[in-house]
Order: C-alpha cells, then structure tokens, then sequence
C-alpha cells in the first residue's frame, strides 16, 4: 500500500506557509508577546526574541518540517522509522503529546476570548472594564465550561473537514484578515496622544533593561510562538509536497510570526503608555494585560466598543488557527498510529479535550482547591508542556537529527528539486551545538524556578 498516496497535503506552498504562520501567529502572539515584552525590558526582549527566531528557531522549523516530509508520517511515525528503541518512540510520542495536551487548555482561553467578543458585541464596554470583572467571570464554573465548550466545538468541525478543506481554506481567509485588523488597531494605538513614549520602549533596545529572565522568557515565547517542539510542524511537513521549498516557506512563517508579534507589541504597549503614562504596574500586568488592562484602555476611549470588537475579532481568529494547529497534530497521530478514520480520530481527540479543557476550566472555579505542585490545572498544563515537554522534545529532535539522521540527509531533502538552502551553515551550528545548550538552559531555569532550586 502507497501511504504517501493517500496522505492528505496542502495544495502548495501558499496553503503550507499560511497554515504554518496560522499556527505560528495565535494566542502566543496576540496575548503573550505583548505582556512578556512588557514584563521583560521592551526594545531589549524584542531584540533577543529575533535573534533567536533567525537562529534557534530558523534551525528547528526547518529540521522538524524536513522530518515530516522525508517519512510522510506525524511525529511517532517519523522517529519510529529510524529506529524501535525506546529512545524513537520515546521522542515521538513526547512531540505528539505536547499538542494534545496544550490544546484543552488553550482553548479555555480561547473561551475567555469568545466572552470578551460576545460582550463588546452586546456594547458591554463599561461592564468588561469594571474591577473584578475578569475574576468574576473565571470563578463561575458554568459560565467558563460553555464558552470553552463553543470554542473547541468550532475547532474540531473544522479538523473533521480535513487539510485543504478545513485547516488551509480556516487559515486562506483568516491570515489576511488577522494582518489587516492588526495593523489598523497598531495604527490606531500608536497615535493616541502620550503612545510615543510606549513605541519607543517598544522597539528601541535598552541594555539597563535586560536580565536573565529577559533571555529566557524569549527563549520560551519562541518555543510557544513558532509551534516548535510540538509535533505540528512535523506534521504539516507530512503534508507538504516535494516541489515546495521548506527553506523559503520557513522564511516566510519567520516573517509572518516575527511581524504579527510586533504588530502585537504596538497595538498593546503604546496604549498602555497612552491611557496610564507608562504606568510600571500596568506594564508588568503579566497574563491580565489583555482581559483586565486592555478593557479599560477600551472603556476610556469614545470608540471602546468597535475597537474592542475588532480587537477580540483578531484574537479569536489567531486562537482559532493556533487551535487547528494542535487538533491537526493530535488527529494525524491518531489516523497515522491507531489506523483511526479522520472521524474516529477527531471524535477521540474531543473527547480528551473536553475531558482535559474540563479540568482548566474549571480549575479556578469549583475545582479551585484541588491544585499540582501548587498550580491550579491550566498554570500546571502549561508549566508541564511549555517549560518541561517541549525543552525535551526539542532536546530529542536535535539527537536524532545529529546522531542517528544525520545533518546531511536533512539538507538532502530541504534541497529537493534544486531548492536552496542557504542558510545551511547556520542550520548546521545551531542544530548541532547551540539548540541542545538552549533548551538544556530552559529546562533547568523553568524548574528549578519553580520548585525553588533557583530564583530568578
């Protein structure tokens, strides 16, 4: 039987690239870029962030989507077909879990997301800026579960609809519409009267800003914001044909993930600046920067209600293709290692997420004592997968490449058909030595934080 025959793919490059981007530019950009750059010096953060997307995360798209392709399978199939020791399936299942895993969390956000949008379409503006508002909603259980429910019920009739007819055709009409909203609520933001001050903190480095937490909060953005060390692009290479060049579609997800987080960075940070005078406690608001501080930059103005509209419009769009993204992920593993039909896969895969997104939602609610580590359910899902899962799995794709794959097997397949690889010398370096060193300096500095071994 012909696998490679009757595995789904895009229709070209342009399907791969605004997939990829799609998973790429979600809630990771649009909500955690923003707060982390704020939290994490401005200009500095973004400085440190690039230079690791053109490097380290330059080297592991293009190895993990090169992966893909050459096997045709999702990421326990692509391990397993260099070798059956459990150090393969090992690796392959650490990159297929991570998805299935982050999905049910992520998609409670995409829920909070959903409220806020329902809210400002009702001309709710005033009543979502009121002083507890956010925690009010958070701790009512029912309220969470139906609009985490609503969220996930959208993405997974999207997955059943398949790759060119679901994920590309979702991400063919939202990516464009996603860039232009983004760049009118960036320019609207940035010319409020006092917003100067917040582009400039922004975007011009500033070294009496920088700390250790600066590279490593960048270093844990990118792994979140480019999809990497999750399976996905494993899996969407599977589906990309050999004609298309995995080193230009790379340069173009790098540009689409890079741009929309600055375009995130100028429509949050200047109106912070703009509607508080730069106010420090405003700018190290952390996770509420987008459901607590945004909606009262909102209810201040005399347009807060079309522009919180256009504004949770965007961030639905980038949670919905980041949310498709994972589904995908799940799904194919399923088809690919249990034989399952797309229907069966996806069926099981809402299932694990109901049951997982049930435990998030509900964990600052009803199930508010019962705690991990100290964590409530969502804090500890993303610890687990942000901080512990994905330094590993990066960790074992840097392995099997260097050590069993080989660097020169991986540039056989980015240069299929005469495509270039230019930037080979980097992908070696970096692939090599300083990606293993990266993700191992994560992996200490996120845990040892946590359980106290280290402060930072």
């Amino acid at each position: 039987m012909n696998t490679e025959k009757q595995r789904s793919s895009f229709s070209g490059k342009i399907g791969f690239v605004l997939s990829a981007a799609g998973s790429a530019v979600g809630l990771g950009n649009i909500w955690r870029f923003p707060y982390l750059a704020a939290k994490y010096g401005g200009g500095i953060f973004l400085l440190v962030y690039l230079i690791l997307v053109l490097t380290f995360g330059y080297a592991m798209i293009i190895a993990e989507t090169a992966l893909g392709r050459m096997t045709r399978k999702s990421p326990v199939g692509a391990y397993a077909k260099f070798g059956r020791g459990w150090q393969f399936s090992g690796g392959g299942w650490i990159n297929a879990v991570i998805p299935i895993l982050i999905c049910p969390y992520y998609s409670v956000i995409g829920g909070w997301v959903c409220k806020y949008l329902a809210g400002y379409l009702s001309g709710g503006v005033q009543e979502l800026a009121q002083d507890g508002y956010f925690t009010d909603f958070i701790i009512n259980g029912a309220d969470v579960e139906f609009w985490f429910i609503l969220f996930s019920l959208a993405s997974l009739v999207i997955i059943y609809m398949g790759v060119q007819n679901g994920i590309e055709r979702v991400s063919r009409f939202m990516m464009p519409v996603l860039v232009l909203l983004a760049v009118i609520i960036a320019v609207y933001s940035v010319t409020r009267p006092g917003a100067l001050e917040g582009v400039k903190y922004f975007l011009i480095p500033n070294m009496a800003n920088f700390s250790w937490m600066t590279v490593v909060s960048a270093m844990g953005q990118m792994f979140y914001s480019l999809s990497i060390a999750m399976g996905i692009l494993v899996t969407f290479g599977s589906y990309m044909k050999k004609d298309v060049s995995i080193e230009q579609a790379t340069a173009h997800v790098e540009i689409f993930d890079t741009g929309i987080a600055v375009l995130a960075g100028l429509m949050i940070i200047p109106a912070v600046f703009a509607f508080s005078g730069g106010d420090p406690t405003m700018l190290k608001a952390g996770p509420s920067l987008m459901f607590i501080t945004m909606p009262k930059i909102f209810a201040s103005m005399g347009v807060g209600t079309p522009v919180g509209i256009i504004f949770f419009v965007l961030v639905l769009f980038a949670a919905l293709t980041s949310a498709l993204s994972l589904l995908e992920s799940g799904v194919s593993t399923f088809e690919d290692e249990l034989h399952w039909s797309r229907k069966k896969a996806t069926l099981f895969m809402g299932f694990l997420m109901f049951g997982l997104g049930t435990l998030s939602a509900l964990g600052y609610g009803p199930l508010s004592a019962v705690t991990v580590i100290g964590m409530q359910f969502l804090d500890f899902f993303d610890f687990l997968t942000n901080s512990v899962m994905m330094p590993i799995a990066a960790m074992a794709t840097c392995l099997l490449i260097v050590r069993v794959i080989g660097i020169d097997r991986i540039a056989e397949e980015v240069r299929e058909n005469g495509a270039p690889f230019r930037r080979k010398p980097v992908f070696d370096f970096m692939i090599k030595y300083l990606c293993p060193f990266f993700v191992a300096i994560i992996l200490f500095s996120s845990v040892g934080s946590v359980f106290g071994l280290i402060s930072m």
